[in-house]
């Protein structure tokens, strides 16, 4: 098993920034890649951004490219998403996800193998 621990969510007034954390413990892996994702109240759970072992891979959800960026440290097992210029359409709960059982990031949260718990993201207009 794996235990995801996000931080970071708060409220923030548009055009402000926040940091989400994400520490990954417990099973050890290889590779594994890791991603974040949304889900808004009413709303399905949306992809937001994910990133390979090597950092070398970083994929986007349209809305949040050039005001997001996705980052990790595999030496502390952390994953951390800075986002930046934040509009109320990106109030939702954030989750930290962990796919362990393939090296290549992808957009869909079938393919993930653990969650952590979320953490809540609120922008006001």
């Amino acid at each position: 098993q794996v235990q995801l621990v996000e931080s970071g969510g708060g409220l923030v007034q548009a055009g402000g920034s926040l940091r989400l954390s994400c520490a990954a413990s417990g099973r050890t892996f290889n590779t594994y890649v890791m991603g974040w994702f949304r889900q808004a109240p009413g709303k399905e759970r949306e992809f937001v951004a994910a990133i390979s072992w090597s950092g070398s891979i970083l994929y986007y959800t349209g809305s949040v490219k050039g005001r997001f960026t996705i980052s990790r440290d595999n030496a502390k097992n952390t994953v951390a998403l800075q986002m930046n210029r934040l509009e109320p359409e990106d109030t939702a709960v954030y989750y930290c996800a962990f796919r362990g059982s393939s090296s290549r990031p992808t957009r869909t949260a079938e393919d993930y193998d653990y969650w952590g718990q979320g953490t809540q993201v609120t922008v006001s207009s």
